[in-house]
C-alpha cells in the first residue's frame, strides 16, 4: 500500500485524505495545530463541488449544517442603513440558490469524522524538510522525527510550507489584491436574528452575522492597504493594525473592535492569490490554496479545494498510482477551472461577482473525465 503525507488538516487536506484512502492509499495528515482548527468564516460549496460532497455521501449532512440567513442590510461608514435585501446576501448569493453556505469549522469537522477510519493524524507538528528521491520522500518534522513516504501533498494553505520547500519562496507566486481581512468569533451581543449586517466606507468595512442558533456571531473586518509585511502568526500585532485602520468607522465598529481583543479564534491575512506554472515537483504536489488560492474574494476557495482533491485522487487511480502520469493530468484537467474561479476575485472586489460569471466558473469542470 502506497503511503502519502498530507500537510494541512483543513478542507483540501481532509478531502484529499478521504479520496486517497478510498483509492487504496495509506494517508498521514500532519497539522501544526493541536486539532482541527475552530472558527473561521462562513464558506460556500457550489456547482460541481456539491457533486464531490454527494459522492462522499456527505451532501445531506452539509445541507443540514448550512446557515439560515433571512437577508442582509448595508450601512454607510457612519452606521446608517442604506438598503436591505431579503433575496440575497453578499456572502452566499441568492438565498433561493441550491448552493450551500456553512461554517468552515462545521465542514472540516464533518470531513474529519468521516476520515478517522484509515487515516493517521499527527497534530502539534509540521514539516521542516523534504528530501525527494527516486524511491520516496524523506520528510523531516519539527518534532525531530523523520519518515519516508511515497508521495507528499501540500494542502497547507496560502503560506504553504510544502510549496516553500519544493518550489521556493512565497514571493515568487503570491499576488496581493489589496484588502486585508480578519475573522473572529464572539457572543451575539448585537442580538442579530439570522441577519447579516454590512458596513462600508470605501477603504474599510465589516460584516457580522449570527451562527449557532443566533448565540454567536462571526465578524469579518477589513481594510484596503498595500502589502504590510506582517508576521501572519503575530495576532496581537494584527489586532492592533485592525484597530488603527478601522477606528474612524461608526455604527457598531467600536463594540466589535472591543470584542476582537478578547477573541481567542482570530484569523487575519491579506487577500491574495497564488499563481504557479506547475503544481507538482517529482513526488510532491500542491492542492487548494497552497497551489492556486483564489482568495476569499472569489467565494470559490472551498469548492476548488473539494474539486481539486477529487481530481487528484481520480487521476492517481486512473494512472494506477504512477504519479509521473497522474500529476500532469491532474493539472491539465483542473487548471482551466482554477483560472475561471480566480478571475472571480477581481470582479468580486466590490461585492458579488455577476451571476453569469459565477455560474460559468462554478460549473466549468465535470467530475467524470
Amino acid at each position: 500500500m502506497k503511503t502519502v503525507l498530507i500537510s494541512g488538516a483543513s478542507v483540501a487536506g481532509l478531502t484529499t485524505a478521504y479520496w486517497l484512502r478510498r483509492r487504496g492509499y495509506a494517508p498521514t495528515v500532519v497539522e501544526r495545530a493541536p486539532g482541527i482548527r475552530p472558527g473561521g468564516q462562513a464558506i460556500d460549496v457550489r456547482g460541481v463541488a456539491l457533486g464531490v460532497l454527494d459522492r462522499m455521501g456527505l451532501l445531506a449532512e452539509a445541507r443540514h449544517a448550512r446557515t439560515r440567513m433571512r437577508g442582509m442590510s448595508m450601512h454607510d461608514g457612519d452606521g446608517h442603513e442604506r438598503w436591505r435585501s431579503t433575496e440575497m446576501t453578499f456572502s452566499s448569493g441568492r438565498l433561493d440558490s441550491g448552493d450551500i453556505e456553512l461554517l468552515r469549522d462545521d465542514l472540516t469537522q464533518l470531513l474529519y469524522r468521516h476520515t478517522l477510519d484509515g487515516v493517521e493524524y499527527v497534530f502539534n507538528d509540521s514539516l521542516v524538510t523534504l528530501d525527494q528521491g527516486p524511491h520516496g520522500v524523506n520528510a523531516g518534522f519539527e518534532s525531530g522525527r523523520h519518515r519516508t513516504f511515497d508521495l507528499v501533498v501540500g494542502a497547507d494553505g496560502l503560506h504553504s510550507k510544502v510549496r516553500q520547500l519544493a518550489f521556493g519562496e512565497e514571493r515568487q507566486f503570491i499576488r496581493h489584491l489589496g484588502p486585508h481581512l480578519a475573522v473572529f468569533s464572539t457572543d451575539n451581543f448585537l442580538h442579530l436574528d439570522n441577519w447579516q449586517v454590512w458596513l462600508q466606507d470605501g477603504t474599510a468595512s465589516y460584516c457580522v452575522y449570527p451562527v449557532r442558533d443566533n448565540t454567536e456571531i462571526r465578524a469579518t473586518l477589513g481594510f484596503l492597504s498595500e502589502p504590510l509585511g506582517h508576521d501572519h502568526r503575530d495576532t496581537e500585532r494584527q489586532k492592533s493594525l485592525l484597530a488603527e485602520r478601522m477606528a474612524h468607522l461608526g455604527g457598531d465598529t467600536p463594540r466589535l473592535l472591543e470584542a476582537m481583543w478578547d477573541a481567542s479564534e482570530f484569523y487575519f491575512d491579506a487577500m491574495a492569490q497564488i499563481h504557479m506554472d506547475r503544481w507538482s515537483d517529482c513526488r510532491t504536489v500542491l492542492i487548494g490554496d497552497a497551489g492556486y488560492c483564489p482568495s476569499p474574494l472569489s467565494g470559490q476557495g472551498t469548492s476548488l479545494a473539494l474539486v481539486g482533491a477529487y481530481v487528484l485522487a481520480d487521476e492517481l487511480d486512473r494512472a494506477d498510482g504512477d504519479h509521473r502520469t497522474a500529476f500532469p493530468r491532474y493539472e491539465e484537467r483542473l487548471r482551466p477551472f482554477v483560472e475561471l474561479n480566480q478571475a472571480l476575485a477581481t470582479e468580486n472586489s466590490g461585492g458579488m461577482a455577476s451571476e453569469e460569471s459565477l455560474e460559468r466558473a462554478k460549473n466549468a469542470l465535470s467530475l467524470d473525465r
